[in-house]
C-alpha cells in the first residue's frame, strides 16, 4: 500500500501536464455552463412528457 501511495505521488508529481490556472478556469467555466444547458433541456422535457401524460389521463376519466 506504501509503494502504490508513493508511485501515485511520483507520477502526479512528474508526469502529468497540469494545465495552467486560466486554462483551468476557462475549462470549469465551460464544464459549468453545458451542466446547466443540459439540465434545462432534461427539465424541459420532462416537463413536455409530464403535461402530455397528464393531458392523457385528464381525457380518459372523461
Amino acid at each position: 500500500m506504501v509503494d502504490y501511495i508513493k508511485e501515485s505521488y511520483n507520477e502526479l508529481r512528474n508526469h502529468v501536464s497540469w494545465p495552467t490556472w486560466a486554462e483551468a478556469q476557462r475549462l470549469t467555466v465551460i464544464v459549468a455552463v453545458f451542466s446547466i444547458v443540459l439540465a434545462l433541456a432534461v427539465f424541459g422535457v420532462d416537463k413536455v412528457f409530464s403535461n402530455i401524460i397528464e393531458l392523457y389521463f385528464n381525457w380518459i376519466k372523461s
